[in-house]
């Protein structure tokens, strides 16, 4: 049931067509400085030496935290459903550390 208090922080957003089409990003490398997080979704595919940047996120400390909190909350929520995902599926010979540039302000 909503109330009224549900209504006035409702927030009202537009998802435009290309953007609900998403884009597929199968890792995601992460620098910040002391202002922000840059997050940068990259599509690499297996046996090509070179990725593509597809998208660039930048997100305050705060809403890096949040952002942290509500994927933790999502992953839970479907392991639940789902069953624990699996780790190490498919992702043999991605490194974690791809000499990502070192975070400065």
């Amino acid at each position: 049931m909503n109330t009224e208090k549900d209504n006035k922080n409702a927030i009202n957003i537009n998802l435009s067509e290309e953007i609900a089409e998403g884009t597929y990003s199968n890792l995601a490398i992460i620098t910040h400085s002391n202002a922000e997080f840059i997050v940068d979704f990259v599509k690499i595919m297996p046996g090509i030496p070179k990725g593509n940047v597809k998208s660039r996120i930048i997100l305050t400390p705060l809403h890096a935290k949040r952002l942290l909190k509500a994927l933790k909350e999502n992953v839970q929520k479907f392991e639940s459903v789902h069953g624990v995902i699996k780790e190490s599926d498919g992702y043999e010979g991605y490194p974690m550390n791809i000499g990502t540039p070192k975070a400065e302000a």
